[in-house]
C-alpha cells in the first residue's frame, strides 16, 4: 500500500465525523459534503509529516472551511434549516454512533439560526465534538481564554432557546452529578457507562503539576483516572456548563467543565489561578 493509499484510508475513517461537523456548521448535507471534499484537497496539499494528530487537524480544517463559507458574501444559512432533520449518511458507519451520539433536532436549528459564524464554530467544535479551546483558537484567530468566553456565551444562548434534552443544562447537571457520585464511591463500571468511548480528559499545566495528566483518552482510562478521586468535588456551573469545583481552605483550587451529549465526551480541568479568575464559576445549590 502506498503512502497516498494509506492517507486516503485514514481520511475515509474520519469522513463520518467530518461530515457531521460540517453538517452542524452549515445545516446542509450537500454543503457539508463539499466542505469535507475541500478538507481532503487541503490535506493533499499539506506536508503530512508535520501533522501529529490527523483527526484533530482534519476536524479544525473542516471547521475553518465552514467558517470561511459562513463568512463569505451571499451565504444564507437561513435557507438550509429545513434540511437539518436528517443526518447525512452513506450507509452504516461503525464508528458513527460512538463518535456522534447526540441527536440532530431542535438544538441544531437553534445553532443555525441564533449563533453567528464564530460562535457557531466554537459551539459545534467544543460542545458537540470536545475539541479543545487551544485547538480552536488559531482557527478563529483568538486566544484560548477568549474562545472559552465565546463558548460560554454561545452555550447560554442555545440553552435559552432550545428545549432539546441534549442541551438541557438540568439534564447535563444530572449526568455530571452521577459521574461525581460514581467517582467518589469508586464505582468504575458506572463511570465507564457515563463516559463516551472516545471521551477526552484534558488538564492544564497547573493541574498536571498537582498530579494530573495532560491528556487521557478513552472511557476506561478516564474512568480509571477518576475512580475514587472526586471526594472533595462539588457540583458547579463553569461558564454556563455543568461542571464541578474543588474547594480547599475556602478557595477554589480546581474547576472541571464537562461536555455532555448523551454521555460525557470531554472533561477539562483548570487549576491555573489566573485562568480560574477568568472563569464564571457558581457552586450549584
Amino acid at each position: 500500500m502506498t503512502d497516498a493509499d494509506l492517507l486516503a484510508r485514514r481520511f475515509e475513517e474520519q469522513r463520518p465525523r467530518l461530515r457531521a461537523v460540517a453538517h452542524r456548521m452549515l445545516g446542509s448535507a450537500a454543503e457539508a459534503d463539499d466542505a469535507v471534499q475541500d478538507a481532503w484537497l487541503r490535506l493533499n496539499r499539506a506536508d503530512v509529516t508535520g501533522i501529529d494528530n490527523l483527526p484533530g487537524w482534519l476536524t479544525t480544517t473542516v471547521g475553518r472551511v465552514c467558517l470561511d463559507r459562513l463568512r463569505s458574501a451571499g451565504h444564507r444559512h437561513e435557507e438550509t434549516v429545513d434540511e437539518v432533520g436528517e443526518e447525512p449518511s452513506t450507509g452504516p458507519e461503525p464508528e458513527q454512533e460512538a463518535l456522534l451520539a447526540e441527536r440532530v433536532g431542535h438544538a441544531l436549528q437553534v445553532v443555525l439560526t441564533t449563533l453567528g459564524p464564530t460562535e457557531r464554530l466554537v459551539f459545534v467544535l467544543h460542545d458537540m465534538f470536545a475539541v479543545s479551546f487551544e485547538e480552536i483558537a488559531p482557527v478563529v484567530d483568538r486566544s484560548a481564554p477568549a474562545v472559552r468566553q465565546i463558548a460560554g456565551r454561545a452555550r447560554r444562548r442555545v440553552q435559552r432557546s432550545s428545549a432539546d434534552p441534549v442541551t438541557d443544562p438540568a439534564r447535563q447537571r444530572r449526568v455530571v452529578e452521577a459521574f461525581l457520585a460514581a467517582s467518589r464511591d469508586g464505582r468504575f463500571d458506572d463511570l465507564v457507562t457515563l463516559l463516551d468511548p472516545h471521551v477526552v480528559l484534558r488538564e492544564d499545566e497547573a493541574a498536571v503539576r498537582m498530579g494530573g495528566s495532560a491528556e487521557v483518552r478513552g472511557s476506561s482510562a478516564v474512568a480509571g483516572f477518576f475512580n475514587g478521586r472526586a471526594r472533595t468535588a462539588l457540583p458547579a456551573w463553569v461558564d454556563g456548563a455543568a461542571g464541578a469545583v474543588v474547594v480547599l481552605d475556602g478557595r477554589i483550587r480546581l474547576a472541571l467543565s464537562f461536555t455532555v451529549t448523551d454521555r460525557i465526551i470531554g472533561i477539562e480541568v483548570v487549576a491555573d489561578p489566573a485562568q480560574l479568575a477568568d472563569l464564571d464559576l457558581e457552586v450549584a445549590g
